[in-house]
């Protein structure tokens, strides 16, 4: 059977989404999966970003990360978004690109895939589990499969979101821990062992 294709699709501002996303893309290739990383398209105005030093560098650190298609969604098999939460729902960024997909999704062409999520935010709790299950209903729509975390390693009695990885940044300032980072690849390891089962499954 061939690989299965993982799409990881962020959007990140200062880069502590995007840290997230290199560990899920990391955690998914270890697990023999074929990887895209894949960060969506920037809204902001140009004057915005230059007027935050830690945006204007992650901007420049990651203009060479591909930006986000409807192809990257068609190609995979796993869907792994990330976003920091604005207002206990995901940022506008993702939400315009997922916006883009209704050809897709008219042709069917978004069901039977499984799909996983990850957040940040600026602080304690701050709408994380909001945001993931707001990502969710998308899923739903989309005739998707979600994979989550849950309880099913013990490390996830330390990072306590069942719904997917999370992570409190203190407005930019606190790089992913090891907690993090260690849901975040427990999310994508998960999410590639349920998307074998699934194509292994729709080829038979």
């Amino acid at each position: 059977m061939a690989q299965v294709k993982v799409a990881v699709i962020y959007y990140s501002a200062t880069g502590t989404t995007y840290q997230m996303a290199q560990a899920a893309c990391e955690a998914a290739g270890d697990a023999g999966a074929d990887v895209r990383l894949r960060k969506v398209r920037e809204l902001a105005p140009a004057e915005a970003i230059r007027s935050n030093s830690g945006w204007q560098a992650h901007h420049l650190e990651t203009q060479d990360v591909p930006e986000a298609q409807l192809d990257d969604l068609s190609w995979a098999d796993v869907v792994i978004f990330g976003t920091p939460t604005r207002y206990g729902v995901m940022a506008a960024q993702l939400k315009q690109f997922i916006d883009t997909s209704g050809p897709l999704w008219a042709q069917g062409a978004l069901v039977n895939k499984v799909y996983a999520g990850f957040c940040t935010t600026g602080t304690s709790h701050g709408g994380q589990e909001a945001t993931l299950l707001s990502m969710f209903n998308v899923f739903y729509h989309w005739g998707g499969i979600v994979v989550t975390p849950g309880y099913t390693d013990t490390s996830q009695f330390i990072a306590g979101n069942p719904y997917g990885a999370s992570h409190t940044s203190n407005n930019g300032e606190v790089a992913p821990d090891d907690i993090a980072l260690t849901a975040t690849a427990l999310t994508a390891r998960r999410a590639v062992q349920i998307g074998t089962a699934v194509k292994k499954g729709l080829a038979g």
